[in-house]
């Protein structure tokens, strides 16, 4: 069976989509952006942004801040680190962008999360604390956020 060119093409980009998709994932406290990104996936940058925006759903850019907030909620659950230091700990480089994108992401600030986060998911199995608290993208969650308390 044979198939067409431009399904071909699609695999393709769907396979350096996954690619891309998976350096964010390990590498989401390196400094990424999506030039450099499209550069590893021999993309364009636009070319990227769109066709990963139809695959996933979001942005390069967002998922990666996605991936980034969801590590530093599993860092201020712990309770040990400071936001400063769960900020530059998850690869952001401005604590300001960070509040904002992480008040986006979870319904409020971080040092508010951190407070009762780590009394409310104190002794359970953090694969459970993670599934329970992970951050749902305002224009797709409910009108009210999760409670954790």
């Amino acid at each position: 069976m044979s198939s067409s060119p431009d399904a071909a093409q699609r695999l393709r980009d769907l396979a350096r989509l996954r690619r891309v998709r998976d350096r964010i994932d390990r590498d989401y406290a390196q400094p990424l952006d999506v030039e450099a990104l499209a550069r590893g996936a021999h993309m364009s940058a636009g070319h990227l942004s769109r066709q990963f925006r139809l695959a996933y759903g979001e942005s390069p850019y967002g998922y990666l801040m996605t991936r980034r907030i969801e590590r530093a909620m599993a860092l201020l659950r712990r309770g040990d680190l400071s936001v400063t230091e769960v900020c530059f700990a998850v690869g952001c480089s401005s604590l300001g962008t960070f509040s904002t994108r992480f008040t986006e992401l979870v319904g409020e600030p971080p040092s508010v999360y951190r407070r009762r986060a780590a009394d409310a998911t104190a002794g359970m199995p953090s694969c459970v604390a993670k599934q329970v608290t992970r951050p749902v993208r305002k224009r797709e969650a409910p009108d009210r956020a999760p409670q954790l308390a």
